[in-house]
């Protein structure tokens, strides 16, 4: 029994191994160690230029002032969900949480569809003969962008724990005596104060990462840490200092994850829950039909306007209204054997998805069976690998991709012009959702069932087949949708692994939007109104398949 959980255990340690700790190893070698001792040249730039100090900055307060806006937002809505029953309350809750299963390529180019140039905005001002709105290359966009992005984390997470809260607490603050204002001060917000940090970490954490929507967005004029990392790698060919960026940003993410778990273990405290149903009641007042149904058309406003700007512009950019964008991603305009159509660039990121399916499964199915065990070694292998299996979601696309770029350069791993790396990178983000969608159902699998087939004469891959797979192939599914949404939509990392000749997906719509032209643009809208549905329809797919809420995402 121990060989086969070192065995099971040998899949993703090796894998983590090989693409994940060694790149990382291989970016503090690069920056601090690049003739095998200590050296500080890399470092010197970022003390001596005030530049490196603006881009650490301005990535630290923009990420704050994006997390209240998404709090400013989600919070209301968050309260809404939680304590009230009302028509369509399902598909709403489904709605809020879209925006963020999207990719960051395909909201920045849905803001640009709303209000960039050639924006939706501006033609209903120009048909009112209003003043022109062009909010592309200012901190505004970005903001809003990220706002966006981010409202449903504090929807999902705050509205979730507060749907579960116990309502006789505020009832028997009532009785002594206290107000609204006091009720919600002194024992809701301490009670939802877990929810809220944990909420807030991981939105500051988002934006603090922030690539697809400053590098589109914000133009050359507005750098994170992760889009500088980009620029100073691919662009100045300063690997050195990238490499020295790379781990500036991940010590500040590791670090916002330490502080994330010490408040959030210090605001706990033991709760008794009560069902949702209990807890919900429909508005009853004509105040509060109006908060509720007013806050939730201003949400599906902000939500649903860049949207729809995004779909109805693909359709209508230009003289005519039509196909035309769509029929021109078949189109080789330029008659050049080394020109790269649109439609092959979505062939390429269905390729990279199943390949991506395909090794999250085998690393993803081993990693949950392997951390399911509660028996004896089992249970202590399990608490000990668990952390480190999470560990990519806390590191960036970016670095990750830098990091395997100047890595897997030599034989034998001499992936860098492989198109493999471009699965393996995108399994590193992809396989930590599997788990998550697995884990929890294995845990609560009875193992006598197992024992029950065991004493009737099965294998133990027979066990698996007929006793685990039934029960677990839903959660399976939905690590499987996990994974292909994933791939199909990740940006940051294969911006840098991708070969030119094999662009992704995302890749061919940022191209399209950096180059002039009408047929440009309308392309990149509608590649992303097509990357746009395949993420919704894998989204609505992974809501339908879980078991109720239970899963970890």
């Amino acid at each position: 029994m121990r060989s086969a959980r070192l065995a099971l255990a040998m899949i993703p340690l090796a894998f983590l191994g090989l693409f994940f700790f060694y790149p990382l190893a291989a970016i503090f070698q690069l920056s601090l160690f690049p003739q095998g001792r200590f050296a500080s040249e890399a470092l010197r730039p970022l003390l001596e230029k005030p530049y490196y100090a603006h881009v650490l900055w301005f990535t630290i307060w923009q990420a704050a002032a994006s997390t209240l806006g998404a709090f400013l937002l989600g919070l209301p809505a968050a309260f809404i969900f939680a304590r009230f029953r009302f028509p369509g309350k399902t598909l709403m809750r489904a709605f809020t949480t879209l925006p963020f299963v999207l990719p960051t390529v395909v909201v920045a180019t849905a803001f640009t569809a709303l209000l960039g140039p050639r924006g939706l905005l501006n033609e209903i001002m120009a048909a009112l003969d209003g003043p022109r709105i062009n909010l592309m290359r200012t901190i505004w966009i970005i903001l809003l962008a990220h706002v966006f992005y981010n409202t449903s984390v504090v929807v999902r997470l705050v509205g979730g724990f507060w749907a579960n809260l116990d309502p006789r607490l505020g009832g028997a603050a009532a009785v002594l005596g206290a107000g609204p204002w006091s009720r919600f001060r002194y024992v809701t917000a301490p009670l939802l104060m877990p929810a809220i940090l944990a909420a807030g970490a991981l939105v500051y954490l988002f934006n603090f990462t922030s690539f697809g929507v400053i590098l589109i967005l914000g133009g050359p004029g507005f750098a994170t840490i992760e889009v500088e990392i980009y620029r100073t790698a691919m662009r100045l060919f300063n690997l050195p200092l990238a490499a020295a960026l790379a781990i500036i940003q991940l010590l500040f993410t590791f670090a916002l994850m330490v502080v994330y778990t010490r408040l959030q273990a210090r605001a706990a405290v033991p709760l008794e829950f009560r069902p949702r149903q209990s807890t919900e009641r429909p508005p009853r007042t004509w105040p509060e039909r109006l908060f509720v149904f007013g806050a939730l058309a201003a949400l599906a406003l902000f939500l649903l306007a860049p949207l729809l700007a995004l779909v109805l512009r693909s359709f209508t950019l230009g003289d005519e209204m039509g196909l035309q964008f769509y029929r021109a991603l078949f189109v080789n305009r330029t008659g050049s054997v080394f020109f790269v159509t649109p439609i092959e660039a979505v062939r390429n990121s269905l390729a990279f998805a199943a390949a991506t399916v395909a090794l999250s499964l085998i690393v993803g199915v081993s990693s949950a069976y392997l951390l399911a065990e509660n028996k004896g070694g089992g249970s202590k292998l399990a608490a000990a690998l668990d952390p480190i299996f999470m560990l990519p979601l806390g590191a960036s696309a970016v670095t990750l991709g830098f990091g395997i770029l100047i890595a897997l350069d030599e034989p034998p791993l001499n992936l860098r012009g492989h198109l493999l790396i471009i699965p393996i990178t995108h399994t590193l983000i992809a396989f930590p959702f599997v788990v998550r969608s697995l884990l929890p159902i294995l845990r609560g699998l009875n193992p006598r069932l197992r024992d029950a087939a065991s004493v009737l004469g099965a294998r133990p891959w027979q066990v698996r087949r007929y006793v685990d797979l039934p029960i677990v192939g839903r959660a399976l599914l939905v690590g499987v949708v996990f994974a292909f949404t994933i791939s199909m939509g990740e940006f940051g990392a294969s911006l840098l692994v991708a070969r030119p000749q094999f662009p992704t997906l995302p890749i061919a719509i940022y191209r399209f939007l950096g180059q002039p032209g009408l047929i440009n643009y309308g392309q990149a809208l509608a590649l992303s109104v097509i990357l746009m549905f395949t993420t919704a329809m894998g989204f609505l797919g992974i809501e339908h398949l879980r078991y109720g809420d239970i899963g970890e995402f």
